[in-house]
C-alpha cells in the first residue's frame, strides 16, 4: 500500500496541466487527496514554473531593471569583490583596483584577476606621462599595521586584494623602487660573508654573480644566518637568537649558534608568507632599532596577532635578509621578471603623448658653434676630443666658461628653470627627504635637490650612498654680473641647477658617487 501510495504522489506530480485545475481549485477545491498530499511537493517541483525563475519574480511587472547590478551581486564587479572576503578572484570578471600615488591622490582602475603588477605600473606610466623605466613598482601598504611590500612584477594585482580583510586600512602605492632589482645589477655583494654559509665553508670571498647563481640555483643549498632581534608571541619582550634561512623555512637556534637539529626550532615558511617592511617599529612594536622587518603568512588577514616580527642591527643585514627571503621564494621567476624588464626597455615607446624631458634631454646629438654656424659631428674622434676639451673647460676659471651669453646668467629663467625638472622638490624638510629616498629605495646615487631651510638662498642635494643620506649645501654667488651655483667654495662652477646636476650624472667630483637615479613623485 506505501509504495502504491508513493507511486500516486509521484504520478500527481507530472499530471497533464488539464488534469490539475486552476488554482483556485487547488487551493479551496474538492479535489483527490492524492492532490493535498502531493500539494507541498508540487510548489517545489511544479511542471507549469521552469526551476530557475524565482516563485515572487512571476508576480513582478517586466519593467527593464535600471540597476540591475543591485539586484544580482554575482554579476556586480563591486559587491563581488575578492576584496569583501567573498572568495577568490574569478577568471572573466573585471575588479575595481584603486591606486595611490604618494600625494595621497587616487586613481580607480578596471583590472581583470590575471593582471599583473607590472602591467598595471605600465598603465599608470601611460596615463601620468611619465618617464618609462624598469623602476616604477606597485607597494603594498597596510597602514595600520606600518607593514609595506614591493609587490613582484609576475603577482596578480586582484589576488594580492583578495587577501586583505574587508575594511582594513590597506592599499597599493604607485612609486619607485630602485632597489627592487639592484641585486642583479650590483656590481658589489649585497650579502655579507660573514652571513652566507657557503662562504664561510670555502674560506674564501664569493663573487657577486656566483652567489646568486647559487641562489638561482635549485640544486645548491645556501644558507643565510645571523643574529636577529625576535617579539615573542603576546608580548613586547625582544629577545636575540641566532637564525638561519634555507630553502626549507626560517629556523632560529635555542642554544647560541648551534645548528644541532635538536636545537633548531622552525619559524616560518616561505611559500605561505610574505615579507615586510616596518616602517614604523619603535612606535607601534617597540623595536630596539629602526631596522625592523615582519613575516605575514598568507592566512594572518588582519591585526598584528599571528605576525612574525624580526628587528636587524643595521639596513645592511636587513637587505640582505629581505634579498634572500625574495630569492629562495620566487628563484627564477625573480631572475626571468628583471631579464623581461630589461628586454622592454630596448623596445620603441608606446604610441601616444611624449613624456615630460629634461630641458637639455633634446641635445641628442653632439654639435660644434665654433664657427658662424653650428653643425653636426659625425667622426666618432672629433666627438671624444670635443668631450674631453669641454670637460676641461668646466674648471676654467675665465670669463669665456659658459656657452650661454652673458645676458642669460642673470636672467630669471636661468634662477628658476631647474622648478621644471622632476628631481627638484621645493621646500621639504630633511626628514620627508630622508623618508623619501628609503622609501624609493637606498641605492648609490639616489638623489634629489631641494631647497635649503638654513640658508634661504641656497640648495641641498641629498644623495645616498652605502645606505647612508648625504646632504650637500649648493650656494648661488655672482662674478661680474654673472649668477653661478658651486658646491665646493667656487672651485667648480654652473650656469645652473640642471648643469650641476648633469655634470655629475657624469663626473663623480667631490661627491662619492655619480648620480644615478633621481627621486621624483608623479601626481595620479
Amino acid at each position: 500500500d506505501n509504495a502504491m501510495e508513493g507511486g500516486a504522489q509521484q504520478s500527481s506530480l507530472w499530471e497533464p496541466p488539464e488534469q490539475d485545475g486552476s488554482p483556485g481549485e487547488r487551493d479551496g477545491g474538492e479535489g483527490p487527496p492524492e492532490v493535498k498530499r502531493s500539494q507541498p511537493l508540487f510548489i517545489h517541483g511544479s511542471s507549469r514554473q521552469p526551476p530557475q525563475e524565482e516563485p515572487r519574480a512571476s508576480s513582478l511587472p517586466s519593467i527593464p531593471n535600471p540597476f540591475p547590478e543591485l539586484c544580482s551581486p554575482s554579476n556586480s564587479p563591486i559587491l563581488s569583490s575578492p576584496a569583501l572576503g567573498q572568495g577568490p578572484p574569478r577568471e572573466g570578471t573585471s575588479h575595481v583596483v584603486k591606486v595611490f600615488g604618494e600625494d595621497g591622490a587616487c586613481r580607480s582602475l578596471e583590472a581583470s584577476a590575471g593582471t599583473t603588477a607590472r602591467q598595471l605600473c605600465e598603465t599608470l606610466v601611460r596615463r601620468t606621462r611619465a618617464l618609462h623605466d624598469h623602476s616604477w613598482a606597485l607597494v603594498e601598504l597596510h597602514q595600520h599595521l606600518a607593514l609595506e611590500r614591493c609587490l613582484e612584477d609576475h603577482e596578480s594585482v586582484v589576488e594580492v586584494q583578495s587577501s586583505w580583510a574587508p575594511g582594513a586600512d590597506s592599499r597599493f602605492v604607485f612609486r619607485k623602487n630602485f632597489a627592487k632589482y639592484e641585486l642583479f645589477k650590483s656590481n658589489t655583494s649585497l650579502f655579507p660573508e660573514v652571513m652566507v654559509s657557503s662562504c664561510l665553508e670555502a674560506n674564501k670571498s664569493m663573487a657577486h654573480s656566483e652567489l646568486i647563481q647559487n641562489f638561482l640555483n635549485s640544486g645548491s643549498c645556501p644558507e643565510v644566518q645571523g643574529f636577529l632581534q625576535l617579539r615573542e608571541a603576546g608580548r613586547k619582550v625582544w629577545k636575540r637568537f641566532h637564525f638561519s634561512l634555507r630553502r626549507s623555512g626560517l629556523y632560529y637556534s635555542t642554544k647560541g649558534t648551534s645548528k644541532d637539529p635538536r636545537h633548531l626550532q622552525y619559524f616560518a615558511d616561505l611559500t605561505e608568507s610574505n615579507i615586510y617592511y616596518v616602517t614604523q617599529g619603535k612606535k607601534l612594536y617597540g623595536t630596539p632599532t629602526e631596522f625592523g622587518f615582519c613575516i605575514k603568512p598568507h592566512k594572518v588577514r588582519s591585526g598584528v596577532k599571528g605576525l612574525k616580527l624580526l628587528c636587524s642591527e643595521d639596513e645592511q643585514s636587513r637587505s640582505c635578509w629581505m634579498a634572500a627571503f625574495r630569492l629562495f621564494k620566487y628563484g627564477m621567476q625573480l631572475y626571468r621578471n628583471y631579464q623581461q624588464a630589461q628586454a622592454r626597455l630596448s623596445q620603441p615607446p608606446w604610441i601616444g603623448p611624449t613624456p615630460l624631458r629634461s630641458v637639455s634631454d633634446n641635445a641628442l646629438v653632439a654639435m660644434d658653434f665654433s664657427g658662424c654656424t653650428g653643425r653636426v659631428i659625425e667622426n666618432p674622434n672629433e666627438v671624444l676630443t670635443a668631450a674631453l676639451e669641454e670637460a676641461q673647460a668646466w674648471r676654467k676659471k675665465t670669463t669665456h666658461r659658459y656657452s650661454l651669453p652673458a645676458a642669460c646668467h642673470s636672467s630669471p629663467l636661468s634662477a628658476a628653470i631647474h622648478r621644471t625638472q622632476p628631481w627638484f622638490h621645493g621646500r621639504i624638510s630633511r626628514e620627508d627627504t630622508q623618508q623619501l629616498i628609503g622609501r624609493q629605495g637606498l641605492v648609490d646615487g639616489v638623489f634629489l635637490v631641494r631647497e635649503s631651510q638654513r640658508n634661504p638662498k641656497g640648495f641641498v642635494l641629498s644623495l645616498c650612498h652605502l645606505q647612508r643620506i648625504k646632504h650637500y649645501l649648493i650656494l648661488p654667488s655672482e662674478e661680474e654680473g654673472r649668477l653661478y651655483f658651486t658646491m665646493d667654495d667656487g672651485q667648480t662652477r654652473f650656469a645652473d641647477l640642471i648643469q650641476l646636476v648633469e655634470f655629475h650624472q657624469i663626473n663623480r667630483g667631490i661627491l662619492p658617487c655619480k648620480l644615478r637615479h633621481y627621486c621624483t613623485c608623479v601626481a595620479l
